[in-house]
């Protein structure tokens, strides 16, 4: 915990010079989407208020629009904890993915966006190949969000964003990262090939696929007697 928190402080020079609570929360869901704050965890309010240079009163605010988006818990008299979802909110968030994902594979990308989608599937396997596995599922949401900002909306964009954040407190819960995230850096790769050659048909017809797989592995690691 004291070196993530300690490592915030590179977040610094994010804030600008009015340190807004929107963008305190903004640093925190990153860090949360990047998979260092595991569910469960407290936040200290003194050493992140200290790492980021933000008064106490507005790392609250921070802890309050996240509590919102379902990513923090506050627990009276305890603190502010890491949330861990349920098999319920796995559910529901495989429903969201499959409307905004299901819509931007019907997108052919262009050149830019096709290397900028490429870059996340790269950097997931070149993570694999070094056995990195929370390295993997960080490129992971990194290739979903760039595959829904194909859509073009900055308010789809947002909430993908905190979608993408609540996933990753799900990824906790697999007791073996690697079953889990291997299978998806060759998926990733080949979903991108199919939306590079002009198959939005095949793309979108392999998306279903690939979600309903990986809402299995997930409800599975829930309820293992299902």
């Amino acid at each position: 915990m004291d070196n993530v928190v300690a490592d915030l402080s590179q977040d610094r020079p994010r804030l600008g010079r009015s340190s807004t609570a929107e963008r305190v929360a903004d640093i925190l869901r990153d860090r949360i989407s990047e998979g260092f704050f595991p569910p469960g965890q407290r936040l200290s309010e003194e050493s992140i208020s200290e790492a980021l240079g933000v008064s106490r009163n507005t790392l609250r605010e921070a802890f309050r629009l996240l509590g919102h988006e379902r990513l923090l818990d506050h627990r009276l008299n305890r603190g502010v904890f890491v949330r861990l979802p349920s098999a319920a909110d796995v559910a529901d968030l495989y429903r969201v993915r499959r409307v905004l994902e299901g819509a931007a594979v019907g997108h052919t990308p262009d050149d830019t966006e096709l290397a900028t989608i490429g870059e996340a599937v790269r950097d997931a396997e070149r993570a694999a190949a070094k056995d990195d596995w929370q390295g993997v599922g960080t490129a992971n949401i990194r290739f979903h969000q760039a595959l829904v900002s194909l859509i073009g909306s900055p308010r789809i964009d947002e909430a993908m964003r905190q979608l993408l954040a609540e996933l990753r407190l799900v990824f906790h819960v697999m007791e073996n990262p690697r079953a889990f995230h291997e299978p998806f850096v060759d998926r990733n790769r080949t979903l991108l090939e199919l939306m590079g050659s002009g198959r939005p048909d095949a793309a979108a017809a392999y998306l279903d696929d690939y979600l309903d797989h990986a809402e299995r592995l997930l409800i599975h690691a829930f309820e293992p007697s299902r």
